[in-house]
């Protein structure tokens, strides 16, 4: 499988926030939003919820449940509702210090961006089932090297008890061995090409040689970046605090087949989402209503955002629409 970047670029020596990315598997890179604008971002979230005649109140508790809410997973990922292109996410992906960051680890600046969703996790939920920890990379097995670079913008502060994201440090560079000592087995013939779930006698082997599981901690405006080989998984809330972060993976304008290109065309013109890697084997889902927990579809999921992006330069340049 081809490799995004040459082994010699995702080598350590750089100096910075980058260092940790290969060394770790990922990194936090502080202040890419500024803090209040951070915030604004998470009272548009909010907005977004509310604006849905289901009942929702922010403020009112009560209101915190599935009946209230639009359709969501994991507790509170959103994808359906052309939630993946709202004005807000668009916004977010625009941000000079997101652009910033990823033209570091990619050393350009002509990006492309992924098409992804994001989460509004609601803390004291009584109606959300635990459905397991799902560990997990967003890298197929068949692939070497440092191919995605995933992103997760924090819209408010995160600690221990706030929910969030865990990885497991250090899985990154040893996925390959595990693989070639164990095996690649053939592939799913159906869904994304790029992800693939870790068994608990798999990740003792990773234990074994000192990984360890650790809770990213991060404050609003923080970038999380990770590589795609390092498993992780995300926690709900379990203190006072929502949890509210969407997630963003840019990668070079210049990886763009054709093909991909007519794609997100396609994706961005009908509103449809992404898996996290922006180039090469892209998959999306034709648009199908969200179902509600009484077994119908919602009636409030069209398929399309209800406050559209801007077409800016920018914007289509980030689909791949305009070149640079």
């Amino acid at each position: 499988m081809p490799i995004a970047v040459p082994v010699e670029k995702a080598s350590p020596g750089f100096g910075d926030w980058r260092d940790e990315l290969v060394t770790k598997g990922y990194t936090v890179v502080k202040g890419a939003v500024p803090r209040e604008r951070a915030l604004e971002y998470r009272d548009r979230a909010f907005q977004w919820l509310e604006g849905f005649p289901l009942g929702f109140d922010r403020n009112d508790v009560s209101t915190w449940k599935n009946e209230h809410l639009p359709v969501h997973v994991k507790g509170g990922m959103f994808h359906g509702y052309g939630f993946c292109h709202e004005e807000f996410l668009w916004d977010l992906r625009c941000e000079d210090g997101i652009i910033d960051a990823f033209a570091k680890v990619w050393g350009t600046d002509e990006l492309i961006t992924s098409f992804d969703g994001g989460s509004i996790m609601l803390p004291k939920r009584t109606d959300v089932k635990d459905g397991g920890k799902w560990e997990h990379m967003d890298q197929s097995l068949h692939r070497r090297g440092f191919y995605c670079c995933q992103g997760l913008v924090n819209l408010n502060d995160c600690g221990p008890e706030d929910g969030g994201l865990m990885v497991l440090e250090g899985s990154n560079k040893l996925v390959e061995e595990h693989f070639d000592i164990h095996g690649r087995e053939s592939y799913k013939t159906w869904g994304p090409f790029d992800w693939y779930g870790f068994t608990e006698e798999q990740q003792q082997w990773f234990y074994d040689r000192g990984c360890k599981w650790t809770k990213v901690c991060a404050e609003p405006g923080d970038l999380i970046l990770w590589d795609s080989r390092t498993m992780h998984y995300n926690v709900r809330p379990s203190g006072e605090r929502d949890r509210v972060c969407t997630y963003i993976c840019m990668a070079p304008a210049s990886l763009l087949s054709d093909e991909d290109r007519i794609q997100r065309a396609e994706c961005f013109a009908n509103y449809r989402g992404t898996t996290h890697v922006p180039f090469a084997a892209v998959f999306s889902r034709a648009h199908e209503p969200v179902v509600r927990h009484d077994g119908k579809p919602c009636p409030h999921d069209t398929g399309v955002p209800r406050n559209l992006p801007k077409k800016s330069l920018k914007v289509l340049r980030l689909v791949g629409i305009e070149p640079y």
